[in-house]
């Protein structure tokens, strides 16, 4: 029997708050770490900046150890832009050194700051530090083309991200009545389009004044209060802080629509996730979410900022049961058909038998 290939997965913290560590927290003890031995080094968690520091030198010392004495023949590195570009470039040139193949997993989000309106400086460097890699992980075809203007268009692999069907609680959403409940899920700020939920919720509750918005996450959440207070309507929204696990799951078997008017995306696994409880989706048409949100048949794509839309959307959502559910099912054979957890993996496993 041949032994099993060894890989290093340079990986967040399980705790850390975001889309990232969702992604990988489901690869362990998944048929991934069964057909190869994989060794997990975190190189970020969350906290301070001398918290993050610590961890991540840390993280170099480990990786350091793990190249020199269990010798993996690939380096998995999940990375995003801004600060997590640059905590990555010590990994990539120990690697590149150490003459591994490297696989660069890119999570990020604001392509323009990041690449587009960057200095010619920051420019070379990127393309220098990315050029290191055997291939280059894309979320979307819209990322694909992105990173094209970095990387050469044949060192990059299209992976989107996952979802994972929740049979009990899609049985939930079909059989009960609408709880007129709206999720969003993840950093509140302006990236995710948060200041533009207060207008909506005052759209949506003239025609539905019990309703309620959920924002589960942790951010610019005193700012956005102070926007609900000042229409009227903080009864209408409520802020739960991060939530995981069993709370997560409560909201999302519990909410009616799921709702990100994000302004930059890459392929959010919160939609997904969404979509695995078998829930109509609101979002924006960026990054790869019209891929897997499509109009009029699992929810809405609207342009980023376009409140009207938004509202619009939600309110014929909530006003007919009978789209309510048939949008969810949607969701759910969406993911079956493209964005599953098990196809993920296998392509996932493919590409590292390829390399």
């Amino acid at each position: 029997m041949s032994e099993k290939k060894k890989i290093c997965m340079i990986v967040q913290n399980p705790m850390v708050k975001g889309g990232i560590a969702a992604v990988v927290n489901g690869y362990r003890g998944s048929m991934l770490d069964q057909e190869f031995t994989i060794s997990y080094v975190e190189s970020y968690k969350d906290g301070r900046k001398f918290t993050k520091l610590l961890k991540s030198i840390k993280g170099y010392f480990h990786f350091a150890k793990v190249l020199l004495l269990e010798k993996p023949e690939l380096i998995h590195i999940h990375s995003s832009f801004g600060p997590s570009f640059y905590r990555k470039i010590p990994f990539i040139y120990m690697a590149s050194w150490a003459k591994k193949t490297i696989i660069n997993h890119c999570h990020g989000a604001d392509f323009d700051s990041f690449y587009l309106n960057a200095s010619k400086k920051k420019k070379i460097l990127i393309k220098k530090v990315y050029n290191k890699c055997t291939v280059i992980i894309a979320l979307s075809d819209e990322w694909k083309e992105r990173l094209s203007l970095i990387v050469q268009n044949d060192k990059i692999e299209l992976i989107e991200n996952y979802s994972r069907i929740r049979e009990a609680a899609i049985k939930e959403n079909v059989n009960r009545q609408r709880n007129e409940q709206i999720l969003f899920l993840g950093e509140i700020g302006q990236r995710k389009g948060c200041y533009d939920i207060p207008a909506v919720v005052e759209k949506v509750v003239e025609s539905f004044p019990n309703v309620k918005f959920v924002l589960g996450g942790t951010g610019d959440i005193g700012s956005i209060q102070k926007l609900l207070r000042e229409k009227g309507i903080e009864k209408n929204v409520i802020f739960p802080g991060w939530v995981r696990n069993k709370e997560k799951d409560r909201l999302l078997r519990e909410s009616d629509i799921f709702f990100l008017p994000s302004y930059n995306e890459g392929m959010p696994m919160s939609i997904l996730d969404a979509m695995g409880y078998g829930l109509p989706i609101v979002s924006t048409n960026v990054g790869g979410i019209p891929k897997i949100v499509h109009n009029g048949e699992n929810g809405y794509v609207c342009e980023p900022g376009d409140i009207q839309a938004f509202s619009n959307a939600i309110i014929k959502i909530l006003m007919n049961e009978e789209i309510r559910k048939k949008y969810g099912e949607s969701s759910v054979e969406i993911v079956k058909q493209g964005y599953s957890f098990e196809g993920h993996i296998k392509r996932l496993a493919r590409l590292y038998t390829k390399h």
